[in-house]
């Protein structure tokens, strides 16, 4: 390696693992800054090259060692805050939900009954093979909404089901994103859909929320053909979609929706409006404004009503919050503020804040916060769906064939 090479390495390392503290106010830094937290710490085995002597090296070498040196640390910090993170989280789901699942997890030889697994950093949990189906829920001027449904491999009695609504500011993304996640769920005996919705500037607000609810309406109606227990739902959303989940379940008046999980989600939209991102990373009011129609002081009753925060009442159901405190695009504040309501109205609640994360941090399944959403998500949806409304009868694994396809960890 000439010595030039080395301190160029070693120097693009520095700034790439001064991304882990440093803020992202661009979307190329943003992409950086995921890298740096979630992948990290295989850049810091790069980082090593650098630092390897060499018969001739030059001080410009011995420099550009050292800068590879002082990469590594940053690099694999988010593993070690994760891990610290997972502990904690255990003992809040612990005083919150109590510890049956760990234990379960624990006697059952459980692949992952700790939050971060420090093999599954290098090789990610592989995903059984599972049933997979797409339906169509709704038809709105010529489109088609669809939903993709996906089974265990096994036949079996109903189940408690996930409804998985994306992100994507309300005006892009699909029901594609974030596969590997519903394919473990279903793997480990859930029925999870993954709905798409009407998007922005066509349809404002609250088609996507009347969206949400018509997929769960088509999932109870069809209950019997996947089967689903349709007293046993809880709803999953990131970004955006979290709040259409998260004003769903607190809106519906349903005791079928036993939770909801909410991924870096806005909760209230006017303060949202209030204290905008950086435009260059993330166009806060212009999204807000082609989603519900225009600004607060024009639609403020809109924004009121696509707020979640608003509709918190003792009877919501039991909500997870997982959020970065480094997310430039949605803030923390969202979810705390959202926390903060949650207590005061004594609703059964877990926030998991991620003291290294970022918006999207969960993108890679096996990295520090994509193992912690997989625990938490996991953990939470046991909790709240485990003990059906009526026991159904008891459920064999009947393996099935026809249908099965292996979902590629994405």
């Amino acid at each position: 390696m000439s010595d030039l090479l080395r301190f160029f390495g070693g120097a693009a390392l520095l700034a790439l693992a001064a991304m882990t503290a440093l803020p992202a106010p661009h979307p190329v830094l943003w992409g950086a800054s995921v890298a740096a937290t979630e992948y990290g710490y295989w850049l810091a085995i790069a980082a090593l090259l650098p630092i390897i002597p060499t018969r001739t090296q030059t001080v410009v070498g011995r420099v550009g060692g050292l800068l590879g040196l002082l990469a590594i640390p940053l690099l694999v910090l988010p593993v070690y805050r994760a891990r610290l993170t997972g502990e904690e989280l255990q003992k809040v789901f612990d005083n919150e939900f109590g510890n049956a699942r760990r234990q379960r997890a624990v006697a059952a030889g459980d692949p992952r009954p700790e939050p971060v697994v420090l093999q599954e950093l290098i090789r990610p949990l592989g995903i059984p093979p599972v049933r997979f189906e797409e339906r169509t829920f709704a038809s709105h001027e010529g489109v088609d909404l669809t939903l993709d449904v996906y089974h265990p491999a096994y036949l079996h009695d109903a189940i408690p089901a996930v409804v998985v609504v994306h992100g994507g500011g309300w005006r892009d993304g699909n029901n594609g994103e974030f596969m590997a996640l519903n394919a473990y769920l279903a793997s480990r005996d859930y029925v999870v859909a993954a709905i798409n919705y009407r998007l922005a500037p066509r349809w404002r607000f609250p088609a996507a929320a009347d969206d949400v609810k018509a997929a769960i309406a088509y999932l109870k109606a069809h209950a019997t053909e996947f089967p689903l227990d349709p007293a046993r739902l809880a709803l999953m959303g990131r970004s955006e979609g979290g709040q259409l989940a998260l004003l769903a379940a607190y809106t519906a008046n349903d005791p079928a929706i036993r939770g909801v999980v909410s991924i870096y989600a806005p909760s209230d939209l006017a303060a949202a409006y209030a204290h905008p991102s950086p435009t260059a990373l993330y166009d806060t009011r212009g999204l807000l404004e082609k989603y519900v129609g225009g600004p607060p002081a024009r639609e403020e009753k809109a924004y009121f009503a696509a707020s979640p925060i608003n509709f918190v009442t003792p009877a919501s159901p039991p909500t997870l919050l997982i959020h970065g405190r480094r997310d430039q695009m949605i803030p923390v504040d969202q979810s705390a503020r959202l926390d903060d309501r949650l207590q005061q109205a004594g609703v059964k609640h877990v926030f998991a804040s991620l003291p290294w994360a970022t918006h999207g941090c969960d993108k890679s399944f096996g990295g520090p916060c994509g193992q912690i959403t997989m625990f938490a998500v996991e953990r939470f949806l046991d909790a709240v769906t485990i003990e059906p409304a009526v026991p159904p009868p008891a459920k064999g694994k009947r393996p099935v064939r026809a249908a099965v396809r292996q979902i590629a960890n994405r």
